[in-house]
């Protein structure tokens, strides 16, 4: 698989995440059983070049803005979460189990 279509296949996942809720790189990755959170969080970076993706909304494990350096400013992906109601404290989302989307979710439908 080349670089282009699994990154492809990360912004689609990415693009079901539903608004307000947030899913992690972690669970990303194990849905498309291809690669790690890593290359997921790699493939993200990319996503400011790709339309519709909301990269805002994957966090890692436990809920932290990881990512947040990655963004145009290392504010935006904050504003982005708490526009969509979501409470950060700390660079880290309050009641993030509750918040959590699984792709799997994808699939009970």
């Amino acid at each position: 698989m080349s670089k282009t279509n699994y990154f492809q296949l990360v912004y689609e996942v990415t693009r079901q995440i539903p608004f307000g809720r947030v899913s992690t790189y972690g669970a990303i990755a194990d849905y498309l059983a291809l690669g790690s959170a890593r290359m997921v969080g790699w493939a993200l970076n990319k996503s400011f070049t790709a339309e519709g993706v909301p990269a805002h909304r994957v966090v890692n494990r436990k809920g932290e803005l990881s990512g947040r350096n990655f963004f145009p400013t290392p504010t935006l992906m904050q504003q982005l979460l708490e526009n969509e109601g979501i409470e950060i404290i700390e660079h880290k989302i309050t009641h993030f189990e509750c918040l959590f989307w699984h792709p799997e979710e994808l699939d009970e439908t």
